[in-house]
């Protein structure tokens, strides 16, 4: 029973570590294309409202050079996924064409909320399942393993801090 309590203390140290991060996206509020935050929210729009055959396509609800959607399909399923939980929200969030650059506390948060959500959903177990039952060694190590794969900084920043780090290099090359 110990050993589950530090596991369940890795996991709170990382739904901590991954939700204190700020996110300051950069070219938000300005058009034409909002920056990075926009892209995130016009994929659930467009995978919201479109059929799966024309996700990829430029037609004239698709216009592929306002963030044409150019990641794999799963990560577009994920999308819908989480456009459908917008939509019972606030409908606003994944209206075709007229949602373009919108932007909320409310919305914020939840963008937020679906990346800590799918972790929570998938990526922790998978976590504490591959370090308690694929591998071998003792309790110990394995709640280490499990506490370094759930703060490990690449990830984090990647998914969470993302735009702070995007917005931080940007500002470094506007000072150059």
């Amino acid at each position: 029973m110990h050993t589950w309590s530090l596991v369940s203390i890795c996991v709170l140290l990382g739904v901590v570590t991954r939700w204190a991060f700020r996110v300051f996206p950069p070219g938000a509020g300005k058009p034409p294309m909002f920056g990075d935050y926009e892209a995130q929210r016009h994929w659930q729009e467009v995978t919201y409202n479109l059929p799966p055959q024309e996700w990829y396509f430029n037609t004239t609800d698709n216009d592929l050079l306002y963030w044409g959607l150019d990641y794999p399909p799963l990560t577009a399923y994920h999308s819908l996924i989480c456009a459908y939980v917008a939509k019972m929200i606030n409908p606003e969030w994944v209206e075709l064409h007229t949602s373009r650059g919108y932007e909320s506390p409310a919305h914020k948060l939840f963008m937020r909320a679906t990346v800590l959500v799918a972790d929570l959903l998938i990526f922790f177990p998978a976590v504490v399942v591959y370090c308690f039952y694929l591998t071998d060694g003792s309790s110990k190590r394995k709640v280490s393993t499990v506490l370094l794969f759930l703060l490990y900084p690449g990830l984090i920043l990647i998914d969470y801090g993302h735009f702070q780090i995007h917005f931080f290099f940007f500002y470094i090359r506007e000072l150059l």
